[in-house]
């Protein structure tokens, strides 16, 4: 399919029948290429070089196939066509930016970037490498939260010598072969939130607990990196008993405190790395601790407002998905060869630390 907007330019069909008129078989014989290599001319799917499409819409013209204005607008870039890859599971916020990813493509006009996203299974290299090297066969882009693993490493080198631009989002994984990062500073991220927990605490001294999603991730890993950083500088009281994985499970993440608060009577902090807070939450209302517990989480979502607002979380670091999508998108619409400008390290999205006293009216 074509993405432009003259109303002129037909769509072309190897099947179709032109009668006495020259066919697309003509057009690959005179082109000496094949009739698949034609078809992927005539429709701009990518994949074919640019000598070969200029000697084919030559032919074409030629053989009296299409028109010159019709060659001047098979000539044109067009739109790259866009994949955004995200981990499925529980998680109300990548949820959240894939609603909104989804709702952008429904809503994208044909001469825009063509933009298509699709949840993988989480915390899996295996199935993120694959989704790479298979969506890599139609996208000109792809944009995707990063598993720090050799599989995934190994896909993206593939992935990016074979001319498919990558772009990391929310999680990073530092390759050459990706052109650059869309998120937070996650370490500036985790000491902030160390910064906060200990200024709430209204003990000098007790145990704080750590839970993640996992640190396959390396957002995760680099969360929990700045929070003890700064922990341990700042509030050397405070005592750090664990990292546990939650894998942005709710039922799993509700366990995990259950079973903090029962091993650490002087408990007096949570910092959720990941997503799912409202299994952290159900269980501190459920052991009437949700008032001297402080509480730190990531995401704006509908779950983690509700805690603000009852008082059972205390802050929510967030980063705006819109500002994800439009800077991945805005990314991709500048010139591949903008990638050899060293461009690699822009700068972090804007950090939000949200308060039950400055909750955003509504959720963007």
């Amino acid at each position: 399919m074509l993405h432009v907007k003259h109303s002129f330019l037909r769509f072309f069909d190897v099947s179709s029948d032109r009668g006495n008129l020259p066919s697309m078989s003509d057009v690959a014989a005179a082109a000496q290429v094949s009739l698949a290599t034609v078809d992927r001319v005539f429709n701009r799917r990518k994949g074919v070089k640019p000598r070969t499409v200029d000697r084919v819409l030559k032919s074409a013209v030629e053989l009296g196939y299409i028109e010159v204005e019709e060659r001047k607008l098979l000539s044109e870039p067009r739109p790259p066509n866009i994949a955004f890859l995200l981990p499925k599971g529980a998680n109300p916020y990548l949820r959240l930016l894939g609603e909104k990813v989804r709702a952008i493509a429904e809503t994208r006009l044909r001469d825009e970037i063509p933009v298509r996203c699709f949840f993988i299974e989480g915390f899996d290299a295996e199935a993120l490498a694959t989704a790479l090297r298979h969506h890599a066969g139609w996208a000109d882009g792809i944009a995707f939260m990063a598993i720090d693993h050799p599989l995934v490493r190994e896909a993206a080198e593939e992935v990016s010598a074979g001319g498919t631009r990558l772009v990391t989002i929310v999680s990073d994984l530092p390759h050459p072969g990706r052109e650059v990062y869309v998120g937070l500073d996650n370490q500036a991220a985790g000491r902030t939130a160390a910064f906060l927990l200990g200024r709430f605490c209204q003990m000098r001294e007790g145990s704080v607990a750590l839970v993640a999603g996992s640190r396959n991730y390396r957002a995760h890993a680099e969360r929990e990196m700045g929070f003890l950083s700064l922990l341990e500088e700042a509030h050397p009281g405070l005592r750090v008993v664990g990292m546990r994985e939650g894998h942005d499970d709710r039922n799993e993440n509700y366990r995990h405190t259950l079973s903090l608060l029962e091993q650490n009577a002087d408990l007096v902090g949570i910092y959720n790395v990941g997503g799912s807070s409202d299994g952290i939450g159900r269980a501190l209302r459920e052991q009437g601790r949700g008032s001297n517990i402080v509480f730190i989480g990531h995401g704006l979502t509908p779950d983690t407002r509700r805690l603000l607002i009852e008082g059972t979380m205390d802050v929510v670091i967030n980063s705006d998905p819109d500002q994800i999508i439009t800077q991945t998108l805005a990314r991709f619409a500048r010139a591949p060869d903008m990638r050899t400008n060293g461009d690699t390290h822009q700068r972090p999205l804007g950090m939000e630390v949200i308060f039950r006293e400055n909750i955003p009216t509504r959720l963007k």
